[in-house]
């Protein structure tokens, strides 16, 4: 049996997972972001109790097929960025198209009808966040971040980085005042012309 976990963003949830389902008494086989196999099917009782215990650490457990599609194209995307090595070519609908295995245009407007963004939008909205990340670290210069993850220059990531943020790059390192978001709530919608 298979059971999806909604909010799974980082090694740490998949820890935090698998020390809920020791307490309730499950053994998985395997945990991974946002999808748990697990040897048995859960009665009712370890269901409603996992699900209460997941609620409270912030995770969810989903339901609806529909649901379950989007979590695992968004964990797919946030393992991407997070490898912090996109080619400059990288394409969502050949990345996502291979994953998954369906239609991507069924895909994007499903993904778009349930986050209210698209998936090219979401997508943006990660890179930013892992250059945010990259920038508080203060390891690599802004032209290593483009190359790493995917941006022709370093030009294009500070237009869409101030699109995004109201901010360059620049101004976000200096001043540390730009808060980095919860990857689990990347929900806003991109600003037009900035």
């Amino acid at each position: 049996m298979t059971i999806f976990i909604k909010n799974m963003v980082c090694n740490r949830c998949i820890l935090a997972v698998n020390s809920m389902l020791e307490k309730n008494g499950i053994s998985p086989i395997h945990v991974t972001l946002g999808e748990v196999k697990l040897v048995n099917t859960l009665s009712p009782t370890q269901e409603n109790n996992l699900r209460n215990d997941l609620e409270s650490l912030g995770f969810e457990l989903l339901d609806d097929q529909r649901t379950q599609l989007i979590d695992k194209v968004k964990t797919l995307l946030l393992e991407k960025v997070q490898t912090g090595e996109l080619p400059e070519d990288f394409s969502i609908v050949k990345f996502i198209g291979s994953t998954i295995h369906r239609d991507y245009s069924a895909i994007s407007k499903l993904f778009s009808a349930v986050e209210g963004i698209t998936m090219e939008q979401y997508f943006i909205l990660l890179k930013v966040e892992k250059v945010k990340e990259l920038l508080v670290y203060n390891e690599l210069s802004l032209s290593e971040i483009a190359f790493r993850l995917g941006y022709s220059s370093v030009s294009y990531l500070s237009n869409q980085f101030k699109r995004v943020t109201g901010m360059n790059p620049s101004i976000f390192k200096q001043s540390h005042s730009g808060e980095r978001k919860m990857l689990d709530h990347l929900h806003p919608p991109l600003k037009r012309n900035a």
